[in-house]
Formats: C-alpha cells, sequence, structure tokens
C-alpha cells in the first residue's frame, strides 16, 4: 500500500472513531490559517447580506414608517399584494415578462459573443472584448437611446422615419405605452454583456487544449460536439456565475428605465416590482410594506437560480 493510500486510510478510520462535531472541530483547528484569512469577508458577507435579509423578513410581518415602533401585522403585507394591489400584480406581471425575455436572451448572447471572440487572436480579442463590455460600464449609456428616439424631429429615428415618408408626425416613443417595453428590453439586451460576458471568456481561456485531442480520438467530429461535451462541462463555475448574474440583473433592472421613461412609466408600462419597491420603500416610506415586495423579489430570485442550476447541472451529460 502507497504511504498516501496508508494515510488516507488512517484519516478514514479516525475519522469513524469521532462525532460529526469533533471531526469538525479538528478539521477548523487543522486548516485554521485558511479560516482566518476567509474571516473579514466572511463577516461583512453576514453583516451586509444575511443580516439584512433576515431583517426584510422580519419586517415584513410589520407595519413601519421608520418613525414609530412597528405594529406586527403577520401576514398582512402579503394578502395587501396579491389580492388588494394591482400595480404590483401588474408589476410582477411587467417583470416576468422582462426576465423571461432579458435573462435567457442575454445569457446565451454573452456565450456566443464570448465563444466567438475566443477564437481571435490574443490582440484582437482585447479589443473586442472593450467594445462589446463598454456598453455595460457607461454610466451614461441611455443618453444614446434617448436622442435615437427623442419625440421630436430632431431624433434619429423619427427624423429618419418622416425623410423616408413612413410617417407624418413625430412618435413620442417613451411616452407611449405600446413602444416603451419593447424598446426597454432592446437597451437592457443592449447593455447585457457585463460580468458574465467576462467570466465566459475567463472559462473559454481555461479549458485544457488536450481534451479537444483527446475528444478527436473519442469520435467528436465537429465544433458543436466540441461545445456540448467538451467546452461547456468544463466551464461549469462560470456558466452558473453568469446564469446568476443575468437572472439579478434581469429580475433588478431599473435605473435604466427610469433615466428613459422616468417614474413611473406611462400607464405603468415598464413598472417592475423593483420601481414598485423603490416606490414604497423611498418616497412613501412603508417599510414594512416595501420589505414584503423585497422578499417576494428575493424568493423569486432565489427560485430561479435553484432552476438554473438543475438545468445546468445536465450541460454535457
Amino acid at each position: 500500500m502507497s504511504e498516501k493510500a496508508a494515510t488516507v486510510t488512517k484519516k478514514a478510520v479516525a475519522r469513524k472513531d469521532m462525532t460529526k462535531r469533533q471531526w469538525m472541530w479538528k478539521e477548523m483547528r487543522r486548516n485554521k490559517v485558511a479560516y482566518l484569512m476567509v474571516a473579514p469577508y466572511m463577516l461583512i458577507f453576514f453583516l451586509f447580506t444575511v443580516v439584512p435579509v433576515i431583517a426584510s423578513i422580519l419586517i415584513s410581518l410589520t407595519n413601519f414608517n421608520l418613525l414609530e415602533l412597528p405594529d406586527i401585522v403577520w401576514l398582512d403585507n402579503y394578502v395587501q399584494l396579491f389580492c388588494n394591489d394591482d400595480i404590483f400584480l401588474l408589476s410582477a406581471k411587467n417583470t416576468f415578462i422582462f426576465a423571461l425575455i432579458v435573462g435567457p436572451v442575454s445569457y446565451f448572447m454573452s456565450l456566443l459573443v464570448a465563444w466567438f471572440i475566443n477564437e481571435l487572436s490574443p490582440r484582437i480579442r482585447a479589443i473586442v472584448t472593450l467594445i462589446f463590455y463598454a456598453p455595460s460600464i457607461s454610466g451614461q449609456v441611455y443618453v444614446i437611446w434617448q436622442y435615437m428616439f427623442s419625440s421630436d424631429r430632431y431624433g434619429f429615428v423619427n427624423g429618419t422615419l418622416i425623410n423616408l415618408g413612413f410617417i407624418n408626425e413625430e412618435i413620442a416613443f417613451f411616452e407611449d405605452a405600446s413602444y416603451v417595453m419593447p424598446l426597454c428590453i432592446v437597451v437592457a439586451l443592449w447593455m447585457s454583456l457585463g460580468t458574465s460576458f467576462l467570466s465566459f471568456i475567463a472559462g473559454l481561456q481555461g479549458v485544457d487544449r488536450s481534451l479537444y485531442e483527446a475528444g478527436a480520438v473519442d469520435g467528436i467530429k465537429n465544433r458543436w460536439q466540441e461545445l456540448w461535451y467538451i467546452t461547456l462541462p468544463s466551464m461549469k463555475p462560470q456558466l452558473m456565475f453568469g446564469a446568476v448574474m443575468s437572472i439579478t440583473q434581469s429580475f433588478g433592472f431599473g435605473a435604466v428605465v427610469t433615466a428613459l421613461c422616468g417614474f413611473p412609466s406611462v400607464d405603468y408600462a415598464a413598472h417592475t416590482i423593483m420601481h414598485h419597491l423603490e416606490d414604497y420603500g423611498t418616497q412613501r416610506f412603508e417599510t414594512g410594506y416595501s420589505s414584503a415586495i423585497a422578499v417576494i423579489l428575493f424568493a423569486v430570485m432565489v427560485g430561479s437560480n435553484l432552476l438554473v442550476k438543475k438545468v445546468l447541472s445536465k450541460v454535457g451529460t
């Protein structure tokens, strides 16, 4: 028996002689340096992520306006949301429409563009990556779309359509409920090549090239088979990270809609759960009610992430 195998056997025997708590404590002491290095991040994560989530759940069961002591109302806020708040139901519908289109499309678009860029030479790859990534980091990107779809004759789209004879008078794109949601979806897709896009490029760069040679020996005949059986299984962590980012962005998209369409948008055509949360949380200061909205949005995002994780686990199998 080799020395390594003997060590593993001794650890297994020792593990059987200890309770789970004793074994866990022993492992923590053995890896105390690693735990010490992770401690600052875990402390910040706990204070600014876990604690606010727990606090939101508790506050959502109260009637709280930040000035008076909260009154416990239990599930009344949730009953009000689903039974009496028509604007919330409309915002929920808009949010799901937005997420079902922008989330998957931006995800696959990011993957496809990253796959294309990965085939370029390193120098050209860096330039093209910057070009595609730039819209997602530009804070005033919506100004371009405001100019293009301006409601007067100076707007690029209105001016072009009038000159070509398709329309006789200007269209107020961001003041017409029939145009607001499609335009917001287009802008969201244009800005979607962000962090997940970079993670896909990093994942593609990290694939072991020898796997492609082994795949060719095993019968893989084209690039699509390489993608499905080698590339995607080799970058599952990046795929999962990209999925989480895409879902988070699609459900939390709100700032650009406000910049383009105002708050609220005309006839609440692009009103999302984020807008409803902002309305009650930062303008009406109904903190208990806004916390209930936040809890629902959090539950929907967690459920979507779990579903995507289950789907991605089948990639390459």
